[in-house]
């Protein structure tokens, strides 16, 4: 499994270095461990990136999960997860 470990800050301006990392990833066969314990900052944008990226792969057959998320990531997850399930529009800025 390889692991790519995620940048501290997920916010709307780092948006394009989060898709320059994860690029060379998704049309990689092997198993992909996302590590979260150094985000500390997080904005919707970075979490629908994660989300398109994870979905890319899952419907090429490629695994990949979160391991390790950050309180701000799991929080920040949990709302976005909640505002969808309610057909809330995705919460914008810091939502921790």
């Amino acid at each position: 499994m390889n692991r790519l470990s995620l940048q501290s800050d997920l916010g709307i301006e780092h948006v394009a270095e989060l898709q320059a990392a994860l690029l060379p990833h998704l049309d990689d066969d092997a198993p992909l461990q996302l590590a979260g314990d150094q985000v500390q900052r997080v904005h919707a944008a970075g979490l629908q990136l994660l989300h398109a990226f994870v979905r890319d792969r899952a419907s090429a057959g490629r695994s990949t999960v979160v391991t390790l998320a950050s309180p701000t990531l799991a929080d920040a997850a949990r709302a976005l997860a909640l505002a969808a399930s309610l057909g809330v529009e995705a919460p914008t800025g810091d939502p921790a």
